[in-house]
């Protein structure tokens, strides 16, 4: 293949319980960006806005809107900025500028802060895992009958502390069913699980 078809390749698309719609992934910080907010228990959704309107101009923005618990806000990942020339970086500016939503930076060492950043990885692996329906269901009845547990309890309660019943959560966590504590420390016994109501997911 030459250099010239490979940078025409069109980019990957990342889409998860919360995204409305398929995302581009042009640099690799995007996607980790887009799993540790997918994995997020504060946020609701997440949006790709391709383009929007300066004057009679549509200029392309690729910009991600993260809805959360404070309302929306404006992904500007750093390392994953476009190369734009000076009239370019106008332009987008501008028509950022029209989508009136307040932006939110993040910097390589936002995205790999620890332990959430191993901890998203490690959990993201098992999305679209498959899970067995009467496993399922007895995560999510255990969970109902007591909301927030920690991980290891919650294996013991439905009889899985193998790797079986930890993948089984860990997909569960990528459907937006229930959400993990990846902020506190590694992913382990003492982790927190939480189930995801509804009005959480909407």
């Amino acid at each position: 293949m030459s250099e010239n078809s490979q940078a025409a390749s069109p980019p990957e698309h990342f889409t998860s319980a919360k995204t409305t719609a398929a995302i581009p992934i042009r640099h690799p910080a995007i996607r980790d960006a887009l799993i540790q907010f997918s994995l997020d228990a504060a946020v609701r959704s997440i949006e790709y806005i391709e383009s929007a309107t300066v004057g009679s101009e549509v200029v392309d923005v690729d910009a991600i809107v993260v809805q959360g618990e404070g309302g929306r806000s404006l992904l500007d990942i750093i390392p994953a900025r476009p190369l734009r020339d000076l009239e370019e970086e106008g332009l987008a500016l501008m028509a950022l500028g029209e989508l009136n939503i307040p932006t939110r930076a993040l910097t390589s060492e936002d995205l790999r802060r620890e332990p959430r950043f191993s901890n998203s990885r490690l959990v993201w692996l098992y999305n679209r895992h498959h899970v067995p329906l009467d496993l399922r269901l007895g995560i999510l009845k255990l969970l109902s009958e007591q909301p927030s547990m920690k991980l290891g309890d919650l294996l013991q309660g439905i009889k899985e502390t193998g790797s079986r019943g930890s993948r089984a959560v860990m997909s569960l966590a990528c459907a937006d069913l229930i959400s993990l504590d990846l902020e506190s420390q590694p992913l382990g016994p003492n982790t927190m699980v939480t189930l995801r109501t509804p009005y959480q997911r909407s």
